[in-house]
């Protein structure tokens, strides 16, 4: 096989291409068509962002209509769960109308990838995410939030305006 020689073509630049100079405008042109535009930015945390409908936040256990957690210990959360979050002990139920219901229950926040998945597998509607977004804590241990965290959080969030109420409680301050 013949190997076939190439001619090598080069391009010298003129003199207005070596000083960069279209390079530098067009980049101050986007600088510049940034910097008027009407920003954004919210003061964390005197001003909250309200999350869109069907933003998934912290987790909560839902009551039922007497105001038990509406669980069945089932564990289908804990088995569809893909980062092992959810842990829980089923016994049995002193209500008359269901068989089980959780002894305990954990979620490890640290691990938790607010997929959904758990919401998804839950046949009794018991478990969802909310749209609190900000649980930041100074210990790993408080982010492991046990059955009664989870029903505050259902306290907090059962109107869906958890955001709005803070808001309004900063206003009266």
């Amino acid at each position: 096989m013949k190997v076939k020689k190439v001619k090598r073509v080069t391009i010298k630049p003129n003199l207005w291409d070596s000083l960069y100079i279209p390079a530098i405008l067009s980049g101050l042109k986007v600088t510049f068509g940034h910097l008027f535009k009407k920003h954004i930015t919210l003061e964390y945390p005197d001003e909250k962002w309200f999350p869109p409908p069907g933003h998934r936040g912290a987790i909560r256990l839902n009551r039922d209509e007497q105001g038990r957690e509406r669980c069945v210990a089932c564990e289908m959360c804990a088995t569809a769960c893909p980062a092992d979050a959810i842990s829980m002990q089923g016994g049995a139920a002193p209500w008359d109308d269901r068989e089980k219901y959780p002894v305990w229950f954990k979620i490890d926040m640290l691990r938790c990838i607010l997929c959904g998945m758990c919401q998804e597998a839950c046949p009794e509607d018991a478990i969802e995410l909310t749209e609190i977004y900000d649980f930041a804590d100074y210990s790993r241990e408080s982010l492991i939030w046990d059955k009664e965290r989870l029903l505050k959080n259902y306290d907090l969030t059962k109107d869906g305006n958890y955001y709005k109420r803070q808001l309004e409680e900063n206003k009266k301050r």
